[in-house]
């Protein structure tokens, strides 16, 4: 992929973290997820999980904000959200797993509801509450389980997230 292929796909995916469309990332559009999150799974704010999920989403915000936030309005506009992207994670995706980890980590919790691992149909939850679109966030959430074993791992959410950063849309 070219750079100015990967800087088109990147900008794509601005979108999905500017959950209130205001034209950047900040605190709230993190914070907001969550609470979307929280109302999905019917999980309080105040419980164990309800913490690590505002938590998860601070620190996903901290490390955004600390790769892209380059004027440091605590903001994330498109073109930071771009360069911010593109210099610091094209050569190591895995961080930006890395950063959210925290965050993913306390979605699974939530999304984990018999302690099994996280359904394909629990997923599809979650990518919908995220803004994903219906038919894709079933396609998508139906591919996450690489293993075939009717659960999402930890490890398959990562490589995914980390993977769609970098890898050519598919046609």
């Amino acid at each position: 992929m070219d750079s100015a292929e990967y800087e088109r796909k990147i900008a794509s995916r601005f979108a999905a973290f500017d959950q209130d469309g205001n034209g950047y990332i900040d605190r709230e559009d993190f914070s907001g997820a969550a609470a979307a999150l929280l109302a999905e799974f019917s999980t309080t704010a105040r419980s164990d999980k309800g913490q690590a999920l505002y938590s998860g989403a601070e620190a996903f915000w901290q490390g955004m904000a600390g790769i892209a936030d380059v004027d440091g309005d605590q903001r994330v506009t498109k073109p930071e959200f771009i360069t911010g992207a593109v210099k610091r994670l094209r050569d190591n995706p895995h961080r930006f797993g890395e950063i959210a980890r925290p965050f993913l980590h306390a979605v699974i919790a939530i999304a984990d509801e018999d302690g099994g691992g996280v359904t394909p149909s629990a997923a599809e939850r979650v990518l919908k509450v995220l803004g994903v679109e219906p038919g894709l966030a079933a396609q998508v959430a139906a591919g996450l389980d690489t293993d075939g074993d009717g659960r999402i791992s930890e490890e398959e959410i990562l490589s995914a997230f980390a993977a769609y950063y970098v890898t050519p849309e598919q046609p």
